[in-house]
């Protein structure tokens, strides 16, 4: 990117046009032997300041909205702004105000040590030299990279080189920041510092906006301002994540632990009342691997009894059982039906 640095934010959010507005936007890409909608009339706005979430499962539209709001693919029909410029028509200045990071990304050169991979990037921005050298080093400290400061790109680990990439998304001081992905891979710990270097961000300057897409739920419940539901290049549903799982049905939601389940959920979520039996996303599986985990929607907690019964039939003992608010994977689930994994074309 060879465009200047962005110029300095306004010192007042009231002063900001919308930070996302898109408008029956459609892409439709000309492949063989039939053209392939990616999103179909997708209606979308962000404030500044927002925190917003973008969830789908493989396939979905999202990573095709992305590049179109950072000005890589143009909309075949509609419209699209950010912070008040036109993806088609005012590209530098997008360019200007915005950066993306993707988990997993392998930008740069891995003989570079980390100090000279970020003024490298600086350069790139179009930042003076002086002033480039100041950011470098205010950002390796910003990410807790201060002991890999000379060390070289290709023997970091996964979470460094996330926060590397990170870095290198901040390096111009961006409006707004999108965020693909960005703890692919990473354990518990480096994905909850992320996280806060995140929030830390944002929170620093009024009005910096962040646009995430994520595959774990618990990520984008804890970020997120407001989160858009997408499957098949449509917004399902749009609201803050409380919001959303208030638009689950009305029930009785439990989690069971149970030290066997040989005859699988079937048999369970055919019994009457049973409105939903699914294995737990996250599969409580216990040291020994000898327990699962099953959510259950039920029309009222008084169907329990009979799954029990079911459970028994099937010589399934209860370790556990645990009665749950709505999750966003239960939203999920009930407007998708199907997990993130499940398209074979891949996320367009």
């Amino acid at each position: 990117m060879s465009a200047p640095a962005a110029p300095a934010t306004p010192s007042s959010i009231d002063d900001l046009p919308p930070a996302i507005e898109v408008r029956g936007v459609r892409r439709v890409y000309k492949a063989k032997p039939n053209p392939v909608t990616a999103l179909d009339g997708v209606d979308l706005d962000v404030a500044p300041g927002e925190l917003f979430g973008l969830l789908g499962p493989n396939g979905a539209g999202k990573t095709t909205l992305i590049k179109i709001l950072t000005t890589l693919l143009l909309p075949t029909d509609g419209t699209a702004r950010v912070f008040g410029f036109d993806v088609a028509r005012q590209t530098t200045e997008i360019r200007r105000i915005m950066n993306i990071v993707s988990g997993g990304e392998q930008s740069g050169y891995g003989l570079l040590q980390v100090r000279e991979q970020l003024w490298m990037f600086s350069q790139f921005y179009g930042i003076p030299v002086r002033e480039g050298w100041r950011r470098v080093d205010e950002l390796i400290d910003a990410v807790g990279l201060q002991e890999q400061r000379h060390q070289k790109i290709s023997s970091l680990s996964t979470g460094q080189r996330q926060k590397l990439n990170l870095a290198r998304g901040l390096m111009n001081d961006p409006w707004i920041l999108f965020l693909d992905e960005p703890t692919l891979g990473l354990d518990v710990s480096a994905a909850r510092v992320v996280r806060d270097l995140v929030r830390g961000w944002q929170a620093a300057v009024p009005g910096r906006t962040i646009l995430l897409t994520s595959h774990y739920m618990a990520e984008v419940d804890e970020l997120c301002d407001r989160l858009a539901i997408v499957d098949h290049g449509r917004i399902l549903a749009l609201g803050t994540p409380t919001e959303l799982k208030q638009r689950v049905s009305a029930g009785s939601i439990f989690r069971l632990v149970l030290d066997a389940l040989e005859g699988g959920v079937e048999p369970i979520a055919a019994l009457p009342g049973v409105e939903r039996a699914v294995l737990a996303a996250d599969d409580a599986t216990a040291p020994d691997g000898q327990t699962v985990a099953v959510n259950l929607q039920l029309t009222d907690d008084a169907v329990l009894g009979s799954v029990i019964t079911a459970l028994a039939a099937q010589d399934a003992h209860i370790v556990a059982l645990q009665k749950s608010e709505p999750t966003l994977e239960d939203v999920f689930v009930e407007l998708v039906g199907r997990g993130f994994g499940d398209a074979p074309e891949g996320d367009r």
